[in-house]
Order: C-alpha cells, then sequence, then structure tokens
C-alpha cells in the first residue's frame, strides 16, 4: 500500500466495501423482476459510460468482428449470472446470497483447472474444500429454514459459475481493449439480451413507481462506483488487497440487510459465511505467494 496516503486508500477501500455491498440491499427494495432490474442497471450503466467511451475514437475504430463476438458472448453470460443472483434474493436471504458469491475466485480455479489446464497447488484445493464445506453449512442451515431459501442458494451458485465464465471469456479480449470499451459494450450487449428475455416473457417495462426507478439509476451507479474505486487503487496497492477487500461485501450487505431489511443472521450462517470467507482469503494469499514466486524464478534464470 501507498505509504504516503494510507488512510486515503484505507478510506477508499470502505467506501468501496459500503458502495458493493449496496447492491443486493437494493434489490430487495424493488418489486421488479431480476431480469427487469438488471436490464436497466445495465442500460443505465451504459448511459453514464458512453461520454468515457466516445472518447476512445481510434480504439472504438480499430475493433474487429472477433471482438464483437466476444463482446457479445461476454454479455450473454453477464446477462445469465444477474438474472440468477438477483433471482437467488428473491428466495434467500442477503448474507447467503453474497457469502456464495464470495466462492467467485474458488469456482475460476476449478473452471480455469479444466477449461485453460491450469495448475492448482495442494494448498489452494484444501482451501476450495474447507470453502465447499462452508457452504454446505449454509445451505444446510437454509434448508431448515424452507426449501424456498435453498433454491435461491442453488441460484446464488449458478450465478458465480456465470459470472466465472463471464470473466474467463474477457481474459483474452481485455488485454486487447481498454476497460471502458470492453465493459461498455459487454453491458450494452448484456442489456440487449435482457431487453429481448423481458419482450418474450412479456414482463412489466414501465409501469413502476418512482422509487423503483430511483433504485434502477442507483443500482447502476452506485455498485459501480466500486469498480472504479477498485480500478484506481490498482495503482497504489496490489490486486491481492482489492481482491481480499472484495471479500468485504458479504459482511458488509448482511450489516445493511440487519438495520435496513430486519435480516437476522442465523448461526449456520455465521459459521459457514466465516469458514467461506476465511477460505477465499487464504486462497487468495496463496495465489499471491505463488505469483511472487514465479516472478522470482523468472528473474533469476534471466539474470543467470
Amino acid at each position: 500500500m501507498n505509504t504516503k496516503q494510507p488512510n486515503a486508500m484505507i478510506s477508499l477501500l470502505i467506501i468501496s466495501i459500503i458502495a458493493i455491498s449496496t447492491s443486493a440491499i437494493l434489490a430487495k427494495w424493488t418489486n421488479a423482476s431480476p431480469s427487469v432490474l438488471s436490464m436497466y442497471r445495465l442500460w443505465f450503466t451504459c448511459f453514464w459510460m458512453l461520454p468515457f467511451v466516445l472518447k476512445r475514437k481510434t480504439e472504438l475504430k480499430a475493433l474487429e468482428k472477433k471482438e464483437y463476438k466476444s463482446f457479445a458472448l461476454g454479455g450473454l453470460m453477464l446477462a445469465i449470472h444477474f438474472i440468477l443472483w438477483y433471482g437467488s434474493l428473491v428466495f434467500t436471504s442477503v448474507a447467503s446470497s453474497t457469502i456464495i458469491l464470495a466462492l467467485q475466485p474458488l469456482v475460476a480455479m476449478i473452471l480455469g483447472f479444466f477449461v485453460f489446464k491450469e495448475r492448482t497447488s495442494m494448498t489452494s484445493k484444501i482451501c476450495m474444500i474447507i470453502a465447499i464445506i462452508g457452504v454446505f453449512l449454509i445451505g444446510f442451515g437454509d434448508i431448515g429454514l424452507s426449501m424456498t431459501a435453498f433454491k435461491g442458494d442453488i441460484l446464488s451458485f449458478l450465478s458465480v459459475i456465470a459470472a466465472v465464465l463471464y470473466l474467463m471469456v474477457g481474459q483474452t479480449t481485455v488485454k486487447n481493449t481498454s476497460h471502458w470499451v470492453y465493459s461498455f459494450f459487454v453491458f450494452a450487449f448484456s442489456a440487449l439480451f435482457l431487453t429481448i428475455y423481458n419482450i418474450i416473457t412479456f414482463d412489466n417495462f414501465f409501469d413502476y413507481q418512482s422509487t423503483d426507478w430511483l433504485i434502477f439509476i442507483a443500482s447502476a451507479i452506485i455498485p459501480s462506483l466500486a469498480h472504479i474505486i477498485n480500478n484506481y487503487l490498482l495503482n497504489y496497492v496490489n490486486a491481492t488487497t482489492i481482491s481480499m477487500s472484495i471479500l468485504g461485501e458479504p459482511v458488509g450487505a448482511s450489516i445493511l440487510a440487519f438495520f435496513l431489511l430486519q435480516e437476522m443472521l442465523s448461526s449456520f450462517q455465521l459459521v459457514g459465511g466465516t469458514i467461506v470467507i476465511v477460505s477465499v482469503a487464504l486462497y487468495l494469499y496463496q495465489q499471491q505467494k505463488e505469483t511472487i514466486a514465479l516472478k522470482m524464478e523468472a528473474n533469476n534464470s534471466s539474470s543467470a
């Protein structure tokens, strides 16, 4: 972390965690369906991103057909992710949904092994197993509440898989385009797919109260603020610090849900959630150690 302004960096990290934690709360406050909420969140996000994207005229002209195909595929995965995750919040609590969402790094590890044949250390595998135990505890506790809550847990886990696939699509494309251009087109394609889906399902497009429209706009601005802050902080702190801070979302969201939605944490959620967050944190720490070791090995080889 930058030693000149440690307090400022910490403050921005806290603001980022609070901003991303509002996503689930805002979803609980609207009567719109998951697909409509997702659609408007993405369209409004595209709207405020447009001026920043239009400044990159040279980059926009250089885009090729293959990149638009990647944008479309990434947009489809993102649309599925949002429908599933916002859908999970209809059935289960904010705590359960966001804790399961924190499994994303571990799910990425599993898919990376099968898709890209990426090697995984024994420590990482142990972290994965421990995290799965934590998720099972949450699921077991939610089954005790109702099968509806367990259904929400399943939807949240499926949304994690969709999110990881979305990120995997972007692994190669984002190297050739800026963050602004990639994000804009993926969001636009995702919003388009969701619009088509809502038309096919005859969902309600316009008959909403003013509070719902404010929630649509807030969902496009406040959680997105976290991503902007995190991108800015990469100039001052390493990526692992950012990843660790993202694990604050289940904690922040659960606290907000307690005060704003009166959602109480069960003992299973407390124990299972702690297990998941700690195991994912250990996994990210192990990944950072392995990355540093590989860089040192590469440097030693080049200097030999």
